[in-house]
């Protein structure tokens, strides 16, 4: 794909008269090396120039190379020659190969039929019209829809025809030879002027795409012809070879039309008649280098897009197959808005006296302040404020410290620089807090052994303190 894109980026040049002069000197050079070329491999048309044959060219300038030419060994007549105006040409791969041949003359309707069986040629590409500028520029070797024509001792019918678009003409053919019958695709491409070029390249190349499809796997060469069988004739070959080492990857970094050109000059004489037509070259080949680079694109972009599959029903991968409803849920407390932080001490639950009526939620979610702001809850004594708790110490290890006393369930923590004005307030029960475990050591200690450790109540210092070490225990 890099030689494509650099292909691309030579004929995107900036300046469009620098690009057209690199393109006119490489044709200059193709013009220039044809006698070398001749001289080279020993080129020769002693054959078409001889008088029984030279009538059998349209133009007496382009004859076939006497090493290249199509010799024709099936006879139908006596008198029948083994000479045509046709040419073979290798293609860029081994199974791949064409015959360039001139349009037929009223004289070699019946000895270009002959080529056709004799080489067992599956499609025609016929690069021009009947009449172009008031000239007969090919005889009609065909026949008009549903009708059956002999020519010689070939009878051809036309089974169909159709048109995919305005530029193409495809007819379906049937050639009888004796008590043997052939089916032979014609693909006409009436848009291409005498003496000029196609407006664009996507319409011969659509057409030559089709008669790919016809081909198909078939080792036959494909038969090619315009009028003299070299200009149009000659671009129509070139196209197909770059298509092949395209699609075959032998696109290399010395990638040259100029000398795909050169090659096939050395087999047909003339091919590549005009440098408008070579210059055509060009912009069709930058076009088929760019939908191929475009497609490859699209087919990146579609296969890392996302893990969609690209195919049949199957539906995405999932990376969790576990619906999120069915997963245990850890327990929300109830958020609500607070100065302050709390600590939550555990309590066995009293079950309210048989009289009183059930609390509201808002009372019930203050834990155990049902009587916050009575004269034995004060609203004072809400919570303590305590510090984060770290990891809890491992079950049998005995805390450092012996718990400090505290408040009647929670107590408000002082600052440090608190006065010591509460050390004259008198003892009640919030001079006591209860506790989870109490000390076993303490002789003091009022809880009855092997209890739960609930209600103990452990007598409190007075004035600051740190809070209790249970309190810094994480809950399991």
């Amino acid at each position: 794909m890099e030689h494509l894109s650099r292909f691309l980026g030579q004929m995107s040049l900036a300046d469009d008269s620098r690009a057209e002069g690199i393109i006119s000197s490489e044709y200059t050079n193709i013009r220039a090396s044809t006698s070398i070329i001749k001289e080279e491999f020993g080129l020769t048309t002693k054959t078409g120039a001889l008088k029984d044959n030279f009538k059998k060219n349209r133009y007496k300038d382009i004859l076939p190379y006497d090493q290249t030419r199509v010799p024709l060994t099936l006879l139908t007549m006596d008198n029948d020659s083994d000479y045509i105006n046709a040419s073979f040409i290798k293609g860029a791969t081994q199974t791949r190969k064409y015959i360039a041949s001139q349009g037929p003359l009223i004289n070699t309707l019946v000895d270009f039929w002959r080529m056709i069986w004799q080489y067992d040629v599956k499609v025609i590409i016929m690069a021009c019209r009947e009449f172009e500028n008031g000239k007969k520029k090919c005889e009609r070797y065909w026949t008009n829809f549903a009708e059956t024509v002999p020519f010689g001792v070939f009878r051809v019918s036309n089974d169909k025809e159709s048109s995919p678009n305005e530029e193409v003409v495809v007819r379906n053919l049937t050639v009888q030879f004796h008590d043997e019958t052939r089916s032979v695709s014609q693909f006409q491409y009436t848009a291409w002027p005498d003496h000029d070029i196609p407006n664009k390249a996507d319409g011969i190349l659509g057409m030559m795409e089709m008669a790919r499809k016809v081909q198909g796997n078939n080792t036959s060469p494909v038969l090619i012809h315009c009028s003299a069988g070299c200009g149009r004739t000659g671009v129509i070959c070139v196209l197909d070879y770059v298509h092949n080492l395209l699609v075959t990857k032998q696109i290399k970094e010395n990638f040259s039309i100029m000398d795909i050109v050169v090659e096939l000059r050395s087999q047909r004489s003339s091919a590549v008649q005009t440098k408008e037509q070579y210059q055509f070259l060009f912009s069709a080949v930058a076009y088929m280098f760019m939908n191929t680079l475009q497609s490859n694109e699209n087919l990146y972009q579609n296969f890392s897009k996302s893990n969609k599959p690209r195919c049949g029903d199957v539906g995405p991968v999932k990376t969790n197959t576990r619906d999120s409803s069915l997963l245990p849920r850890e327990p929300k407390p109830l958020q609500r808005k607070m100065n302050d932080t709390y600590a939550v001490v555990n309590k066995s639950k009293q079950l309210p006296p048989a009289a009183s009526s059930i609390a509201p939620l808002d009372t019930l979610n203050h834990y155990d302040n049902v009587g916050l702001g009575t004269s034995k809850n004060p609203s004072g004594a809400l919570y303590s404020a305590v510090k984060p708790r770290s990891k809890c110490p491992p079950a049998n290890q005995k805390p450092a410290n012996p718990p400090p006393a505290a408040s009647h369930i929670y107590d408000t923590a002082r600052p440090a620089n608190h006065s010591s004005d509460s050390t004259s307030a008198a003892v009640s029960d919030d001079d006591y807090e209860y506790v989870l475990n109490p000390m076993k050591n303490d002789t003091n200690n009022t809880c009855t052994p092997g209890g739960m450790g609930f209600n103990c109540r452990i007598k409190k210092p007075k004035g600051p303190r740190d809070p209790p070490a249970e309190w810094s225990q994480v809950e399991r």
